[in-house]
């Protein structure tokens, strides 16, 4: 199910398919590819990406036993309205995306996407725990001090 507030999904998707329909004309085509990545990226337009930090890859690595990756998903609570959680899992629904560097696996759904896309997943070792936790996130307006709550910009 998808609680996306409907603002926020309008404003993603309207102003979109026009360039991507003019692509069909011969001309414009070579325009385009002069700007795309190397890479499958071409998937979907609308589509956000998370990126794994050095230290993410390489904890994950050292944690995830055969086909294991790591899952993010995002859940409302927490004390900044909705919080991050963490888990090794080894099944892939059709709704994941999947986002891999160096070997390591990070397993995000569409709905949790929507409020992660752009930020980093960082693997954070201080001297009173060690965790996985999402840095930089565009979509969130203000963190909690623990690192796993956020709310959302509207």
């Amino acid at each position: 199910g998808s609680w996306c507030p409907a603002p926020l999904c309008q404003g993603r998707t309207l102003p979109r398919p026009p360039p991507h329909l003019a692509c069909g004309a011969g001309g414009p085509r070579r325009w385009a590819s002069s700007f795309s990545q190397p890479g499958p990226t071409e998937s979907d337009p609308g589509e956000g990406q998370v990126f794994l930090s050095e230290s993410c890859v390489k904890r994950l690595l050292e944690i995830a036993e055969g086909s294991e990756f790591l899952r993010l998903q995002v859940e409302g609570g927490g004390c900044s309205g909705f919080q991050y959680k963490f888990s090794l899992d080894t099944v892939i629904n059709p709704d994941d995306r999947v986002f891999e560097q160096g070997g390591a696996r990070v397993v995000v759904d569409v709905d949790s996407l929507a409020f992660v896309k752009g930020s980093m997943v960082d693997f954070s070792q201080e001297l009173i725990r060690s965790s996985f936790q999402v840095v930089s996130n565009p979509q969130a307006e203000k963190g909690c001090s623990c690192g796993t709550s956020f709310s959302v910009k509207f």
